[in-house]
């Protein structure tokens, strides 16, 4: 094993186990007293009941991460892919359609593996705690659409990257992230018209009190609403939600019927209130961009070790290429892309306060957000206790007791 081997093994074994340890010490902050905060909410045998979800959640997690790491291993120690990369050359096909089957191949694998697993977790978990509502027609149907979509818009980007790091030459990075970038701008675009429709139903929030209240309130704070729209989210769980999604004509508020469904009228008000909060203090803008300045990170550093010959003799390769360079420095980025998370965790926890501030400061119920996160904690069984290094690593919202605690008067 040369250096780059070493480091990426140490990593992958790292964070496995780092993970590990978060996860225990998740468990053991769980408490048997209810949070007074939420006495009238969870009852004795709710709030038990997302503790056991967090514990079969947890678990679970553990042996498909377990599963996910001795694949990993299999496949690199057992020289799967230099004997992929023979078995793509063997076609002599051009490098772009080389790079997509190689590439393909191994996307494809990782999606039939996990299949077990999200059927376990949505028939079996979700399903015992009172959450699936999805049938196995629609489950598969999704996965075949999905599937499509990859295909389609996963391999115009994939190939994208491909022509730009064969052929552009010495600055192939920098024209990759300009090309990139267009493309994110255009899903950003199309995702809420053309690619959200294709798995759940969208309908115009019908005319009445609810309506009415959004739209005043949209329009107190200067907000340019055109559209709220309620989602089927029921066709799949019985989970709650709202979230804000497009730009310029195509920007949408989505939300759940679910949600609507165990709501008053100043709670869903209160819960937009924080979407719209996102918007006005420019964190979807904000986030986009350091979106696009990460993605730029990751061409320049990829573009530095596509020829470094070490990388590929990490993984048993002896000829180079752009293809299985993209894949290998994959693994190469992680302990990067985990600290860069930890920091984008940090920041999204920030925004999250200034937006909950925002709802607080410019709603008529000043007690709206506060019940509204409450009821939708105790709906979706959230662990109201979590372990401070558990939420560093892994949450982008702060815990909801410490944003109850930022909302008392």
């Amino acid at each position: 094993m040369n250096f780059i081997a070493i480091i990426i093994l140490i990593t992958l074994i790292l964070d496995f186990f780092i993970n590990l340890i978060a996860d225990t010490l998740n468990l053991k902050a769980l408490k048997t007293e209810l949070p007074e905060s939420f006495v009238g909410f969870y009852n004795s045998k709710k709030y038990k009941q997302s503790q056991e979800y967090l514990r079969v959640n947890t678990k679970f997690g553990w042996l498909s991460s377990s599963f996910g790491l001795i694949v990993i291993l299999i496949l690199w120690f057992g020289k799967f892919f230099p004997t992929l990369d023979k078995f793509v050359l063997s076609f002599n096909f051009n490098p772009i359609i080389s790079g997509l089957i190689y590439i393909g191949i191994l996307l494809l694998a990782k999606s039939i593996l996990s299949i077990p697993f999200s059927l376990y977790s949505t028939f079996v978990i979700e399903a015992k705690f009172g959450f699936n509502k999805t049938s196995y027609s629609t489950y598969f149907l999704d996965l075949i659409k999905g599937f499509f979509l990859s295909l389609i818009l996963g391999g115009l980007l994939l190939g994208l990257i491909l022509i730009f790091f064969e052929y552009a030459g010495e600055k192939a990075w920098l024209y990759c992230w300009i090309g990139v970038t267009i493309f994110m701008i255009i899903i950003q675009y199309l995702f809420p018209t053309w690619i959200m429709p294709l798995f759940n139903k969208f309908t115009p929030l019908e005319e009445g009190e609810l309506k009415t209240a959004i739209f005043n309130y949209a329009q107190s704070i200067d907000f340019p609403l055109k559209n709220i729209f309620v989602m089927d989210g029921s066709k799949r769980s019985t989970k709650s939600n709202a979230f804000f999604t497009g730009f310029g004509q195509n920007k949408r508020i989505i939300l759940f019927d679910t949600l609507i469904k165990n709501h008053s009228v100043t709670e869903l008000v209160a819960i937009l209130a924080h979407e719209m909060g996102h918007y006005k203090k420019k964190h979807i803008l904000q986030t986009m961009i350091v979106g696009i300045f990460q993605v730029g990170l990751i061409l320049f550093l990829l573009s530095l070790f596509l020829t470094e010959k070490s990388l590929f003799n990490a993984f048993y390769v002896e000829k180079p290429s752009i293809y299985a360079g993209l894949i290998f420095f994959s693994f190469l980025f992680s302990p990067m892309e985990f600290f860069i998370n930890i920091l984008f965790n940090i920041w999204s926890r920030r925004n999250e306060y200034e937006a909950d501030k925002f709802a607080l400061e410019t709603t008529l119920d000043k007690n709206g957000l506060s019940r509204s996160l409450k009821k939708l904690a105790t709906h979706n069984l959230s662990n109201l206790t979590p372990h401070p290094f558990y939420v560093f690593l892994n949450y982008s919202h702060p815990p909801i007791l410490k944003r109850l605690k930022k909302l008392e008067p």
